[in-house]
C-alpha cells in the first residue's frame, strides 16, 4: 500500500493499461463511440460482436475517466432505493429495472468468462442496513419494494454477518457481485480489438452532428463519419439543456485501509443513511485484503470540505469494522443522478435519430454502463428493445418532479456567485498548489499558483451556461456548482457538459511566472 494521503484511486496502482494513440487521420465506420470507460467500451463490444465496424475515441486513455473512480461494487438494487423507483415508475418499471440490472451483471459475468478477463470477478451477498435511529419502517418498506421488484431471493435476516458491530435488522440480496474496474475495463478493450474495433486516446470530441449520417469532429481537425454515434463521455456535452436539467452532478469520496485476511467477511454493505455509505473487500495482487468504503456525496462544486468528508467516512468505517489500519488511499468521483433514478440510454433528445447518449449513472455507472451495450446495438438496428422506454433519454415522470424543480432551483441559486466578491484580492495570496478566484472588475478570475510559483489564471465563468466555477482543494480542479462540468489546471476541460476549456481572464496571458 501506499503513503497516507494519498488522493488518487486505489485501481491505477494495481493495473497497466495500454496506450492508445490518438487519431490521426478521417475514419469512416459503422459507428463511432465517444468515451472508453465503461459505458463506452460495452457498447462499443457488442457492436463489434455484432460484426459492426467500431471506432472509440476517447480525450484520456481507455479508464482514464469516472469508471477508475469507481469502488466496483455491481448490484441489482437501485442508489434511489426500491420504494422510490417503484413509487416513479410504477410496479412493472420497477421490475424491469431490478431485470435489466441483474441481466447486465450476468452479461459481465459472461464476458469475463468468455473473454478470460483476470478482474476478480465475484457473486457474494448484499446486505442492506439501517442507519442509527432510522425509523424501522423505512427497512420494512424497502424490503417489500423489493420483494415486488422481483429480485432474486431477496430475504430479511436478523443482522448483517459483521462479528464486530450488530447491525440490527438487515435485508439480504444473493447473487451481488464485485471485480476490479479497470481489469475488466482493460480485457474490454483488448476484446473489442480483437473482434475489429479500433480505439483511440488522446482524441477529444468537440462536436457531435446527426442527420444521413453522423459526423465526430475532434479538437485535432480529424472526424470520423459513420451511420451512428454514441456519446458515452460521462455526461453528454453535445447537449445544453434537454438532459442536463433531468440530472445533477455529485462528487463521491472513498477510502481504502488494509486489513487483516478474514478480519471482514466478504460481502457488500451498506445503510439507509443520507448521504448512504458502503464498504467491500478487494484482494490486491500481493494477497493483500483491502477494506474500500465509499459515500459522503455532496454537489459538485458546492462543498471544498473533503478533509471533512473523509474524517466521516473513516469515522464511519472503523466503527463497524474496527480491524480496519491505516487509511492508505482515498479519492472521490463524479456520479450523475437523473431526477427520477434511472440512467439515460438512447437517442439524444432534440437531435438526429443516429445520435445517441449513455448518462446518469445514478451510482450504478457499472450496472448501467452495461445496459447501454444491451440496449444501443438494438437501437441502432432500428429494432425494438423491452429496456427502451424505460431508460428513453426524453422521458419525462410527473412523480419525480419535486426532484427535478429542487435540482433546478439549486443550479439556479449557484448563478448568485457571479456577484459575490473574490476570495483573495491578490495571486500573491495563495501558497502553491492552491487556487481561489479574484476580482477583476466585474470579471470573477479562476487564479491557481503551481507548486513551482507559475501563476495561471482564466475566467472564471464556465462555458456551458456561464456558472462560476469553485476551487476543488482535494482534486485540484474548477468545479462548476450550477451543472457539474469541471476543469483542470491548466483550464482544460475535465468533465461534461462544457464541450470547452476556461478562457484565458481577460487582459492576462493564461500562464505567467510568479
Amino acid at each position: 500500500m501506499e503513503r497516507d494521503e494519498q488522493t488518487t484511486p486505489l485501481w491505477p496502482a494495481t493495473v497497466l493499461i495500454p496506450y492508445r494513440p490518438p487519431l490521426a487521420e478521417n475514419l469512416i465506420a459503422d459507428v463511432c463511440v465517444v468515451g472508453a470507460g465503461i459505458a463506452g467500451l460495452s457498447v462499443a463490444y457488442q457492436l463489434a460482436a455484432w460484426g459492426r465496424r467500431v471506432v472509440v475515441v476517447d480525450a484520456g486513455q481507455v479508464g482514464g475517466g469516472e469508471t477508475g473512480r469507481t469502488t466496483g461494487h455491481l448490484t441489482t438494487v437501485p442508489d434511489d432505493s426500491c420504494v422510490r423507483v417503484e413509487r416513479i415508475h410504477g410496479a412493472a418499471g420497477a421490475r424491469l429495472a431490478a431485470a435489466s440490472h441483474a441481466r447486465a451483471i450476468d452479461e459481465i459475468e459472461r464476458i469475463v468468462s468468455r473473454e478470460r478477463i483476470d478482474c476478480g470477478f465475484e457473486r457474494l451477498d448484499g446486505y442492506l442496513f439501517p442507519a442509527p435511529a432510522e425509523p424501522a419502517g423505512k427497512l420494512e418498506a424497502e424490503f417489500g419494494a423489493a420483494l415486488r421488484s422481483g429480485i432474486e431471493g431477496v430475504e430479511r435476516v436478523s443482522r448483517a454477518p459483521l462479528e464486530s458491530f450488530d447491525t440490527g435488522p438487515a435485508i439480504r440480496f444473493p447473487r451481488q457481485a464485485q471485480f476490479h474496474p479497470l481489469r475488466y475495463l482493460a480485457g474490454l478493450a483488448e476484446a473489442v480489438e480483437r473482434l475489429g474495433g479500433r480505439i483511440y486516446g488522446e482524441s477529444r470530441a468537440v462536436g457531435v452532428e446527426g442527420g444521413s449520417t453522423a459526423l465526430v469532429r475532434l479538437r485535432s481537425g480529424h472526424t470520423v463519419t459513420a451511420a451512428a454515434a454514441v456519446v458515452a463521455a460521462d455526461t453528454p456535452f453535445n447537449d445544453r439543456l434537454a438532459v442536463h436539467t433531468k440530472q445533477a452532478s455529485y462528487r463521491t469520496y472513498a477510502i481504502a485501509a488494509q486489513v487483516h485476511a478474514g478480519a471482514v467477511p466478504r460481502g457488500l454493505y451498506w445503510d439507509t443513511d443520507e448521504p448512504f455509505h458502503y464498504a467491500r473487500l478487494q484482494t490486491l495482487a500481493d494477497a493483500t485484503e483491502v477494506l474500500i468504503v465509499g459515500g459522503e456525496d455532496h454537489k459538485t462544486g458546492q462543498d471544498d470540505d473533503s478533509a471533512w468528508r473523509f474524517s466521516r467516512l473513516e469515522e464511519w468505517a472503523r466503527v463497524r469494522f474496527p480491524s480496519m489500519g491505516r487509511v492508505a488511499r482515498r479519492w472521490s468521483g463524479q456520479i450523475l443522478t437523473s431526477a427520477d433514478g434511472l440512467a439515460f440510454i438512447g437517442r439524444n433528445p432534440g437531435d438526429a435519430d443516429n445520435v445517441f447518449i449513455v448518462t446518469g449513472d445514478c451510482g450504478r455507472g457499472l450496472t448501467h454502463g452495461t445496459i447501454a451495450g444491451l440496449l444501443l446495438p438494438s437501437l441502432i438496428a432500428g429494432e425494438e428493445h423491452r429496456w427502451a422506454a424505460l431508460y428513453e433519454p426524453g422521458r419525462i415522470h410527473a412523480r419525480s418532479f419535486g426532484k427535478w424543480a429542487g435540482e433546478n432551483l439549486n443550479a439556479a441559486a449557484q448563478y448568485a456567485d457571479l456577484l459575490k466578491p473574490g476570495e483573495i484580492s491578490s495571486p500573491d495570496q495563495l501558497a502553491p498548489g492552491t487556487g481561489a478566484l479574484m476580482r477583476r472588475g466585474l470579471a470573477q478570475v479562476a487564479v491557481y499558483r503551481a507548486p513551482d510559483g507559475t501563476i495561471k489564471e482564466f475566467s472564471a465563468r464556465c462555458p456551458h451556461l456561464g456558472g462560476t466555477v469553485c476551487w476543488n482543494s482535494a482534486e485540484k480542479t474548477w468545479d462548476c456548482p450550477a451543472h457539474g462540468s469541471r476543469f483542470d489546471t491548466d483550464g482544460c476541460v475535465l468533465n461534461g457538459p462544457a464541450a470547452s476549456d476556461l478562457k484565458p481572464a481577460k487582459g492576462e496571458a493564461p500562464v505567467r511566472r510568479a
